[in-house]
């Protein structure tokens, strides 16, 4: 913790223009971009998320992380190419000013604040993650007579937001590559060998376990279609990708990032979180199947190796926190406040104004984080939410020449709007399907209903970006 908010201090003392604070000065290579972007993709959220999916599913649980391999690579395939030569004419800073770009002023605001709003909702999502893990393994006793998990969250709060703050998107990104090397060196080297060991291997998790936690088919149609369309999606609108597609030198590295970060998604991390999870269930078979994963730590892994671990998760969790708080903070200032408030356009008051709401939001991701019961439930209620009102109209941005702000504001509308009321609400949906199958759908005949009806002016100036 100390080490990385050193990192923050050292780039706080070196940015000097928005450039340098959200998208790293435009010249990152490819490797700590990828492991960027696989420890903010899945961090520590998806990984205590992954150990509760092996305990209560088994081998079958790694598709979720599949998911995102496939995400990731048709992005680099389809999106990255047009995307970074639009950013090398306009030189972006956020996603919304790609839709800026396209639909005007009125739909990237519509943009920015769901994408703000999503990304504070995923924030939570991981602060939790890292409490459920410290409060189990570190802070069993607390003081000021808080309880355990409260004193965790707001210690990982703390360090998380203040180095965030401080050092902007070079900060993250370079404490990214290290957490994410710890973490695969914790859980491959020292945890999972641990916990086999402690299980008598995998011929004594096969006669503990239930057979089909050994079945990697043993997955229903309609979980898979859930989790496709929540996650592969985000790897077109994420605001934290974007940041990192802008922060690559040229094309051909953006790319090599993400086929480099699918690869570690999947099979390396899927496999590992969910073996941990298995292994964790014939330990601790009556609790929580979240907090499974933190008890073998705690309890089972010599203490040198179970600070090591446990000092790894620490490390995905801040690696997606930060990564979530920088985009959330981008669009509040970036694409809300700055477009309203002409005089915070000037780059040092930016930046400074930048720091301020990456530290609001940080808070409201703790307070949020307090509400969530589950990690992975928060997770992919955020991505459902974010995907639902944002993917169709940035597919529209390369691939309609019709359609206009109206089109894509009310396609934002009708899906987020539709699949916030089904999960806030509990709707039960046809086919147990996602609300973010049916928001997208939703999105889709908006969309096009709207482009039909005011069809708008053609971008001609679509052509240079293909």
């Amino acid at each position: 913790m100390a080490g990385v908010l050193s990192v923050g201090i050292y780039h706080f003392l070196r940015n000097k223009n928005l450039d340098d604070y959200y998208v790293g000065g435009r010249a990152l290579g490819w490797g700590h971009v990828g492991m960027s972007v696989v420890a903010t993709d899945v961090g520590g959220g998806f990984s205590i998320g992954l150990g509760g999916l092996g305990f209560s599913m088994g081998l079958a649980g790694s598709w979720l992380l599949f998911t995102g391999l496939l995400g990731a690579w048709l992005s680099a395939v389809i999106f990255i190419p047009r995307v970074k030569r639009l950013d090398s004419q306009i030189s972006m800073l956020t996603y919304p000013d790609l839709l800026r770009w396209r639909y005007g002023k009125g739909t990237a605001l519509f943009a920015a604040a769901i994408s703000g709003i999503g990304y504070l909702g995923f924030t939570g999502g991981q602060i939790l993650a890292g409490a459920k893990l410290a409060s189990v393994t570190v802070f069993s006793t607390a003081p000021f007579g808080l309880s355990s998990m409260t004193f965790a969250l707001l210690m990982i709060a703390v360090i998380t937001i203040a180095y965030t703050v401080f050092g902007g998107l070079k900060a993250v990104i370079y404490t990214d590559s290290v957490q994410w090397l710890i973490l695969l060196v914790g859980l491959l080297f020292f945890a999972l060998p641990a916990a086999l060991h402690a299980v008598g291997g995998w011929s004594g998790m096969r006669e503990t376990l239930p057979r089909n936690h050994f079945d990697l088919l043993e997955i229903s149609p309609v979980q898979l279609v859930n989790w496709s369309v929540t996650i592969v999606p985000i790897w077109f609108i994420g605001m934290t990708l974007y940041q990192r597609i802008y922060a690559c030198k040229d094309v051909e590295t953006a790319r090599k990032a993400w086929f480099f970060a699918g690869l570690l998604e999947w099979p390396l991390m899927a496999f590992a979180g969910v073996l941990l999870g298995m292994a964790a269930r014939v330990l601790f078979p009556s609790v929580e199947a979240e907090m499974g994963l933190p008890l073998l730590i705690a309890e089972v892994l010599p203490a040198g190796i179970a600070g090591l671990v446990i000092a790894a998760y620490f490390s995905a969790i801040m690696s997606t926190a930060d990564s979530c708080l920088m985009a959330s903070s981008g669009n509040l200032v970036g694409d809300l406040i700055s477009k309203l408030l002409p005089w915070a356009s000037e780059d040092k008051i930016q930046i400074r104004l930048s720091q301020f709401v990456t530290g609001l939001v940080g808070l409201a991701a703790v307070l949020l984080a307090m509400r969530f019961q589950t990690v992975l439930d928060a997770i992919l209620h955020a991505y459902a939410f974010m995907v639902s009102g944002l993917l169709v109209p940035t597919i529209g941005v390369f691939y309609s020449k019709r359609g206009d702000g109206k089109a894509a504001v009310t396609s934002m509308v009708a899906g987020g709007g539709f699949t916030l009321a089904a999960i806030s609400f509990h709707w039960e949906l046809p086919g147990k399907l996602d609300p973010a199958f049916f928001g997208i759908l939703l999105a889709f005949f908006a969309f096009v209903g709207v482009a039909l009806i005011c069809p708008g002016a053609k971008r001609e100036s679509m052509k240079s970006t293909h």
